[in-house]
């Protein structure tokens, strides 16, 4: 992997982030790029790739240090294009962490997106396409987003 790649994941120094992992980083980088050509996964002013790991994968995996670890599994909110859900699954995944992420995304499109980098990239999570003001009960240990809106 390029040293300017690596470089650009400076800040996750601190968390002992593995080449294995910063490779999944790189493929899912890749599987955003080419599917924003067809359909907006993340905005078009961030779809380049240094921003892309600035602003979505080093902020997402920053989160980390906030997923209790002693749960079976950790739930992202209105996950959009996945970020937080499918970075920390990368990470647990790396770090050897049987822990399930569920990814909640009413969107079909981004739905269907996010079970092919889940297969892909061969991640422990379970994509519900739904809105999460439809369900009655959540049992999950970390509950992420990275932004959710609703209204009263």
């Amino acid at each position: 992997m390029e040293q300017e790649i690596l470089n650009s994941y400076s800040k996750l120094n601190s968390l002992n982030v593995s080449r294995e992992t910063f490779s999944d980083f790189e493929s899912f980088i890749s599987m955003i790029i080419e599917r924003n050509k067809s359909m907006n996964i993340i905005s078009q002013k961030t779809a380049k790739d240094s921003s892309i790991r600035e602003r979505h994968i080093v902020d997402s995996a920053q989160i980390i240090d906030f997923v209790d670890l002693n749960y079976n599994t950790t739930t992202d909110l209105g996950t959009g294009g996945g970020m937080p859900g499918i970075i920390i699954a990368i990470m647990l995944k790396n770090m050897k962490k049987n822990i399930k992420v569920n990814l909640f995304e009413k969107s079909h499109h981004k739905s269907s997106f996010l079970r092919e980098v889940s297969r892909k990239l061969k991640l422990k999570t379970e994509i519900f396409q739904k809105n999460i003001f439809d369900l009655k009960k959540l049992k999950t240990g970390t509950i992420m987003s990275s932004s959710f809106r609703f209204s009263l």
